[in-house]
């Protein structure tokens, strides 16, 4: 297939641009981007930067890629952003490479990003990820595979979002949202397991993994045990996915973790009246 570039198209003579993609009237493609096969530009867009598309990508009009992070410290060092294989990009997205030299932001494959969506400088989103209209992820959020977040949902930098994990819109996300759980709120509280999410991703209500699961939430959050112990526990009898990646995404959390967890547990211990 011949490429279909609209005449008022600004590509860089640089630029590396797979033979078979479409880009659309007004679009502006800088020196340093290289676009895979099949991708389609809509109009409007910017790509500016070092940025790296891959294939089968659909990027819809007036959405802008690799433009400088929108950090005081940023002091034009060369960094990336790097895209992987059958996106949609919807109208108006932003996506910024990141502060440091040779840093990148990265989005995975299969990824659906809403229009207004802002994916801040050093964001990492793998796979299968959906992003609803209006989220604003800050600096350095990283998204686990198969995620969802609601629309106008803010999530604070240096936050970990798990795989499988679910956001409600309107959310306020401040702090480490484990794998495989709901949350929602202002500020945002874990409110159960990802029950629809789950089934979805072929992990039914009657199945050991979702019964392990079940298991392993009811212990963290509406036991008497104290957290710590609770997890403690869990990480001694855990072997298995999907309790093991909850137990060593909450126990990094523990340790490292920039933001600490968000809550889903009362002051003594016990789960809140909201999480019942």
């Amino acid at each position: 297939m011949i490429s279909r570039i609209h005449p008022t198209a600004v590509i860089h003579p640089k630029a590396q641009l797979a033979e078979d993609i479409e880009v659309g009237p007004y679009a502006v493609i800088d020196a340093s981007v290289s676009i895979g096969a099949r991708t389609r530009v809509g109009a409007h867009v910017v790509i500016d930067g070092a940025v790296r598309i891959g294939e089968d990508n659909r990027i819809f009009p007036g959405a802008t890629i690799g433009l400088p992070p929108q950090d005081v410290s940023y002091a034009g060092a060369q960094s990336w952003v790097e895209i992987g294989d059958r996106n949609q990009i919807r109208e108006f997205v932003t996506v910024h490479r990141p502060t440091q030299v040779d840093a990148v932001t990265r989005i995975g494959n299969d990824n659906f990003l809403m229009a207004y969506a802002h994916i801040a400088h050093n964001c990492q989103i793998e796979d299968e990820v959906t992003i609803a209209n209006a989220v604003g992820l800050g600096g350095y959020v990283q998204v686990g595979s198969k995620a969802v977040i609601g629309g106008m949902t803010g999530v604070h930098q240096f936050s970990r979002i798990g795989r499988l994990a679910m956001i409600g819109g309107m959310s306020r996300i401040n702090r480490d949202v484990p794998p495989y759980l709901l949350v929602e709120g202002n500020p945002a509280r874990i409110r159960g397991l990802n029950t629809v999410g789950l089934k979805r991703n072929g992990i039914a209500p009657e199945s050991l993994a979702f019964k392990e699961l079940k298991k392993a939430y009811a212990l963290l959050y509406h036991s008497a045990i104290p957290f710590a112990k609770a997890l403690e526990h869990l990480m001694q009898e855990a072997s298995e996915d999907p309790v093991r990646h909850l137990s060593l995404f909450l126990q990094e959390a523990q340790q490292s973790g920039r933001r600490g967890v968000i809550s889903g547990r009362g002051q003594h211990g016990r789960s809140s009246a909201a999480d019942r």
